[in-house]
């Protein structure tokens, strides 16, 4: 039974769900994605697991806390949700920005991650280009809501899968355009300045799998790939996007179950 519950975060009301018991698995969405990203996933996952999924900062139904939202800021809001469910230990799933708050809560909270899942994510800082790009953004959001959201979803598939997946990419739309404009503002701020966490991947001590798609639009795989070298780090490639978890659905759920048996 999945029970959506709330908290009060900062004078912030941060969304969740929790369902399952056993292990914990803690669930992170990405940019101009909510909890709803993983309705596949929860069912399967939680047979086993508690599983606890939860709309980070100006997503979803959690409200915006301020004009930059970090992502020390979501990770703290995470941890207020463990402790409120007084989970001292759980496995980490961050797709995208969902996988730089999970770093970032890695660094303040390590005693609290079991295992970590980096899901179409990076442990690096954003290079100069990639800084501009998101000053870009934040202009063209403000411009133009509705083509800006049209444009970003669809340019996270494989271009090859972009008639196939049609139906999907316009429901994943629909639930970006519900995303609030300070949501998106800050959250492009909160990327933009968050700091390089490569060191993690190597030094800390928990099981680590990093998922990537070898055409991602978003990330150059290679590039990305080059920071678990001469670490312990897991890889596993998927032919296609960014979207790994809509355009790899049931591989995906395959390897991660595989990964929470290893744990």
């Amino acid at each position: 039974m999945t029970k959506l519950k709330q908290i009060l975060f900062k004078n912030t009301n941060i969304s969740y769900s929790d369902t399952g018991k056993g292990t914990a698995i803690v669930l992170l969405h990405g940019f101009l994605e909510n909890k709803g990203m993983w309705d596949f996933y929860v069912p399967e996952l939680a047979k086993k697991n508690r599983v606890i999924s939860i709309d980070l900062l100006g997503h979803g139904e959690t409200e915006c806390l301020s004009y930059v939202q970090t992502m020390e800021d979501n990770a703290d809001a995470v941890h207020a949700v463990l402790s409120e469910l007084r989970i001292r230990k759980a496995i980490f799933v961050g797709h995208s920005m969902g996988g730089y708050v999970a770093l970032a809560f890695a660094e303040l909270y390590p005693d609290t991650i079991k295992g970590l899942v980096l899901l179409n994510s990076t442990a690096r800082a954003d290079s100069e280009e990639r800084k501009t790009n998101r000053d870009r953004a934040i202009k063209a959001v403000k411009q133009s809501f509705i083509n800006f959201i049209s444009l970003s979803i669809a340019n996270l598939f494989n271009e090859n899968n972009r008639e196939r997946l049609a139906a999907v990419i316009e429901k994943v739309k629909k639930e970006a355009l519900q995303t609030p404009l300070q949501g998106i503002v800050a959250s492009l701020e909160g990327m933009k300045i968050r700091q390089d966490r490569e060191v993690l991947l190597h030094l800390t001590p928990f099981p680590k799998l990093l998922i990537l798609g070898e055409k991602d639009p978003v990330l150059n795989y290679e590039e990305t790939k080059e920071q678990i070298e001469n670490t312990t780090v897991k890889l596993v490639t998927f032919p296609d996007g960014h979207m790994s978890h809509i355009e790899n659905q049931d591989q995906l759920l395959i390897v991660l179950l595989a990964f929470f048996k290893s744990i």
